[in-house]
């Protein structure tokens, strides 16, 4: 009976701890993994389960372009994997999984590169590792030497730019250069200063801005293979300079084709989003580490301790520093290719994944690639950074197959063979900013100001000017057709003489005809002055317009169109 008025008394936080008590360990051990493995789930971004209910019918890609672009349509017909779905490796459904998938294992085909050493002007050496379709099939290289044979050589060239620490050895360009070289390429990829095994040899140093060294290689091989079309694919930082020299040289640039692959497009962006959450710090860090391993002789830095911390503080302490930018968001700035995609003039694909742990998607230019009607943007809501395995076994990439696909598509199109011919002759727009440019203003019946762009309207004072000139000309010519009819006779018997006074006549009527110009200009300014004083002080204080009226209908009855005057009489 005690023992009951004791169970009777008992708190029920006892009763309670008691009762868990009789459950065996094991249950506790079982929702603790439970637990462990949803949090997992979670923060790796798995979406197996997904993948599961859908019954892995994959992704579809969302293409991009300029809808009014011939070029574009004419591709994308051809192009079946771009229109098509992409489906992940089952047991890689995951961003994370995927990148740390390629970084460590990559699965990559082996490949057996040629090096040749390129020498910059500034005494720098660039590592160039060659892919040819012989190396693939028959295991041994064929010299690439200076003779006629080779200088005459059609096969296109693809150049590979790679990522921001990776070079040819990357499990990512092992499966381009084969798959390429395997259909019948020269794949050569192109390894940054201090990047390849060698190292650097100049106190000038690679960024991800930094489009020298890509202009003189294309250039440089341009010349040693001038009638072999030349393809490029630009992956991560690669892709951002690419980029960037597509916008730079415009049409001056002798690529037919381009690719980037998972661009940063925005520095400053993907600086941001990398320091947001702990997964993406975690990238962060091991970029840092890969960046340490890099042969930085030409620097002296005040501390090591520094770059441990952040791919931010590398480009501070060193970045910035070589570059020669007052701090590192100006590098950031400066260096994006996002300023450059309207002016790039050469088909190209751009391939990125919504859920990329590092290129974030908020960075993505949607409206600067559809205005262009060049370029292509293919986006997947999966595929990690640089990975998009496929298949069961995870042994090829989605968009390597995509380039070859485009590429392809590209080299047999005729409006590519038209334009190169074209390409020769035009020249490149060149690069400059709107903002001290002032756009002409258009006055609408509606009393609305609208800019009109950068050039002149039909209804601008120059094309008053314009059109008066042109009368005037006529008028001028018709006299000038008067005078040579009644001064034929003159100048048959007094050549010299009348030479000479038909060149004082034009002379003087010239003068004439410059300051009547001269004149009516200073009065169309006089009024433009006026015109835009009313439309600010109407603008700032709208009660003043009819006071104001009155006295500039009289000043501006020709300038202001009537039905404006009429509109603001009523």
């Amino acid at each position: 009976m005690d023992s009951g008025m004791l169970a009777a008394n008992a708190s029920p936080y006892d009763r309670l701890v008691q009762a868990l008590a009789l459950i065996p360990i094991s249950y506790y051990l079982f929702a603790a993994l439970f637990i462990f493995l949803a949090f997992l789930y979670t923060f790796l971004e798995i979406h197996f389960l997904h993948d599961l209910l859908t019954l892995f019918r994959g992704y579809p890609v969302t293409l991009t372009y300029n809808s009014s672009s011939h070029l574009c349509q004419s591709l994308l017909s051809n192009c079946n994997i771009l229109r098509g779905r992409y489906s992940v490796t089952p047991w890689l459904s995951g961003p994370h999984l995927q990148t740390v998938f390629l970084s460590v294992f990559g699965r990559a085909p082996p490949v057996t590169y040629r090096r040749h050493l390129f020498l910059t002007s500034d005494g720098g050496t660039i590592a160039l590792d060659w892919l040819t379709y012989s190396d693939v099939t028959e295991g041994r290289s064929r010299v690439i030497d200076d003779s006629a044979a080779i200088k005459r050589d059609k096969t296109p060239i693809m150049i590979v730019i790679p990522g921001l620490t990776s070079d040819s050895s990357s499990a990512y360009a092992k499966h381009l250069a084969f798959n390429m070289a395997r259909n019948g390429w020269n794949v050569v990829v192109s390894n940054h200063r201090g990047l390849g095994g060698v190292s650097l040899t100049s106190d000038c140093f690679y960024n991800a801005g930094y489009t020298e060294d890509l202009r003189k290689l294309i250039d440089h091989i341009h010349c040693e293979y001038p009638e072999a079309p030349l393809f490029a694919v630009g992956a991560s930082i690669g892709a951002n300079i690419l980029v960037k020299y597509l916008g730079e040289d415009g049409t001056n640039t002798p690529l037919v084709g381009a690719a980037a692959i998972c661009s940063p497009w925005d520095l400053l962006i993907c600086d941001r989003f990398i320091n947001r959450k702990p997964v993406q710090k975690m990238y962060d860090r091991a970029l840092t580490v890969g960046l340490k391993g890099i042969s930085l002789s030409c620097l002296v830095l005040q501390t090591g301790k520094a770059l441990q911390r952040s791919v931010r503080d590398f480009d501070k302490h060193a970045t910035r520093i070589l570059g020669k930018f007052e701090t590192v968001d100006t590098f950031y700035r400066r260096s994006s290719s996002v300023n450059h995609v309207s002016n790039v003039s050469v088909p190209l694909l751009c391939i990125s994944a919504l859920d990329d742990p590092l290129c974030t998607r908020e960075a993505i230019p949607w409206d600067e690639c559809r205005v262009n009607e060049n370029i292509i943007l293919a986006t997947t809501p999966r595929g990690g950074y640089l990975a998009f395995y496929e298949g069961i076994t995870a042994s090829s990439l989605w968009w390597v197959r995509a380039v070859d696909e485009f590429f392809g598509v590209l080299r047999t199109s005729p409006l590519i063979k038209e334009r190169q011919k074209k390409q020769g002759c035009s020249v490149a727009k060149p690069l400059q900013s709107s903002i001290d440019e002032g756009p002409y203003l258009d006055v609408m019946e509606d009393r609305l100001v609208t800019a009109m762009g950068n050039e002149a309207s039909d209804a601008s004072p120059e094309n008053y000017l314009s059109n008066e000139h042109r009368v005037d000309s006529k008028q001028d010519e018709d006299i000038n057709s008067d005078a040579e009819n009644s001064g034929d006779s003159t100048a048959k018997l007094y050549p010299k003489k009348h030479t000479t006074q038909q060149a004082e006549q034009d002379v003087k009527k010239l003068i004439v005809l410059v300051q009547g110009h001269i004149d009516k200009l200073s009065r169309r300014s006089r009024q433009s002055i006026w015109l835009l004083a009313y439309i600010a002080i109407i603008t700032t204080w709208p009660f003043v317009d009819s006071f104001l009226l009155s006295f500039l209908k009289r000043r501006f009855k020709n300038f202001i169109p009537a039905s404006l005057l009429k509109n603001r009489s009523m």
